[in-house]
């Protein structure tokens, strides 16, 4: 999770890689009326993303149901990530963060990606931090993609062991 800009898919990949599960782009998730609109340079609202955090969600689901899965998606607020969990419980987000200047410029340096650099400031005003009851790992997005992903792995590895007779 993240705004854009953070290298979730990047890292997203690396880390689906590295624990040899399946890997999902987020933005694939959206119906073709949220491409359009981002593209505009107009952010999503609630309603908006509804469709496209319960297709992440079904996903998630029937990933779990296998051996897991890794899923590069914003989830900036809250109820985005809790609408995640509500779909499949044992989700755990690792928060790509770092310096508005950084993502900005990696941002700009991105080619054929629909998301202009104009939204970044919403998207830093939608964001609320991974909270500390929030299953997840906060990762700073300073160095190289794989700085940053074995940052996450280490980060993840910290975690309590999840009991698996949940659902």
């Amino acid at each position: 999770m993240g705004v854009a800009g953070t290298g979730k898919t990047t890292v997203g990949r690396l880390l689906a890689d590295a624990l040899s599960l399946p890997y999902a782009e987020g933005d694939a998730f959206h119906p073709p009326a949220n491409v359009a609109k981002m593209s505009a340079g107009t952010p999503l609202d609630d309603e908006d993303r509804r469709p496209w955090l319960d297709a992440i969600g079904e996903w998630i689901r029937n990933s779990a149901g296998r051996s897991g899965g890794v899923v590069a998606a914003s989830s900036l607020k809250r109820a985005y990530r809790d609408r995640l969990r509500a779909a499949a419980p044992r989700t755990v987000f690792v928060h790509l963060t770092g310096e508005r200047a950084l993502i900005e410029e990696r941002m700009a340096a991105r080619k054929g990606h629909y998301m202009p650099t104009t939204l970044l400031d919403s998207q830093f005003a939608t964001l609320e931090q991974l909270q500390p009851d929030e299953p997840g790992v906060v990762v700073d997005v300073s160095g190289s993609p794989q700085d940053i992903t074995q940052r996450a792995l280490a980060a993840l590895r910290r975690l309590p062991v999840p009991d698996h007779h949940e659902n």
